[in-house]
């Protein structure tokens, strides 16, 4: 293949090793790709980039473009949000900086690299690809509502980036070691470079976002389970309606509510509080039996990073008295865990 002529959009799965840019972010929950890639897909990354205002780090070696080609990354993968998903315009010399330097650029920006004519022009010149993820494929079905075999397990949240991604891989994960017959179906551009595979659901139109959850997870086998990447929020100002119509597409049979304890407001909107659990439950379950009467809640995801091992303990077994429901962090695993993807097979 002409690398002069890969201008265009596809799985980053084949790219990488990944130097991750983290631009010049101060927010850790904006840069959830970087930390996404490094806690799923640690083999692929080399290193990090930031620039002199950011703060924020993965805390893997901080390395410049030259000493990370040197070191065997082969693509610069940005790995932070900006509200609205646009690439700022000072963080094109760095970019063009990583072109010259060997590396292609992999994206999952609303805004594509393939639209910035500085870098496309680099690109073509230095013979270096620019992927960008967040592109839907074109040919996603309107939502038929039509029942499929197979078994589906969502994961919802009471708002965006607190874990519905790393609940979602860690119950794939959990189920396949237990011999289950398990997919994990990733809808937003961290999970597709996890997976290498997917389809960016809030880049779809809203008119197709149910076909396109429909298309992502097809009829199955029985015993099959696909376990799918929720996105957003119902209660979300912004976000609702990206949620709503995978949850309508998706059809699962099960969800999971994902919650960080001590978050009280919807992130970026201090005016919007986030609503309790028991009614994001109650409001999936309404909303979500209009493609799947059989709908039901199965357990709580609980972020506790920021929570020491004892308080966070006490706070799980608290919360599954109250809900009277499996209750577990998933990345601390444990035997509440264990209870949560037992629930999941039921």
């Amino acid at each position: 293949m002409d690398r002069s002529t890969s201008l265009r959009s596809e799985p980053a799965a084949p790219f990488g090793p990944y130097l991750l840019f983290l631009g010049d972010t101060v927010e850790r929950g904006y840069a959830k790709t970087a930390f996404g890639l490094r806690d799923w897909a640690p083999d692929r990354c080399v290193g990090e980039l930031a620039l002199p205002a950011g703060t924020v780090t993965t805390g893997i070696p901080r390395l410049g473009p030259v000493e990370a080609y040197a070191s065997g990354a082969r693509a610069l993968l940005i790995g932070v949000a900006t509200p609205g998903g646009s690439i700022p315009e000072h963080w094109i010399p760095t970019l063009l900086d990583a072109l010259a330097a060997g590396l292609d650029i992999v994206s999952g920006m609303h805004a594509r690299l393939v639209e910035i004519p500085e870098l496309t022009a680099a690109a073509k010149s230095l013979g270096r690809r620019l992927v960008d993820v967040r592109v839907p494929p074109a040919d996603i079905p309107i939502g038929s509502g039509k029942k499929r075999t197979g078994k589906r397990l969502l994961t919802v949240g009471t708002d965006c980036a607190l874990g519905k991604k790393y609940t979602a891989l860690s119950v794939a994960r959990g189920l396949e070691a237990r011999g289950v017959d398990v997919t994990f179906r990733a809808t937003g551009q961290t999970g597709i470079m996890i997976a290498g595979a997917g389809i960016p659901i809030d880049a779809v139109v809203s008119d197709f976002i149910a076909g396109a959850a429909e298309m992502l997870t097809p009829a199955a086998a029985p015993g099959h389970v696909d376990v799918i990447e929720g996105q957003g929020s119902l209660f979300h100002p912004a976000y609702a309606a990206v949620s709503l119509g995978l949850l309508h597409g998706s059809q699962p049979d099960m969800f999971i509510v994902c919650h960080e304890p001590g978050r009280t407001h919807v992130l970026g909107y201090p005016d919007f509080r986030l609503p309790p659990i028991e009614e994001v439950i109650a409001q999936t379950t309404a909303l979500g039996s209009l493609t799947n009467s059989a709908i039901r809640c199965v357990g709580v995801s609980l972020n506790t990073s920021d929570l020491a091992h004892d308080e966070a303990e006490r706070l799980i077994a608290a919360e599954s008295d109250r809900l009277g429901l499996p209750v577990a962090d998933p990345i601390r695993g444990g035997p509440a865990f264990e209870r949560l993807l037992d629930r999941c097979q039921d």
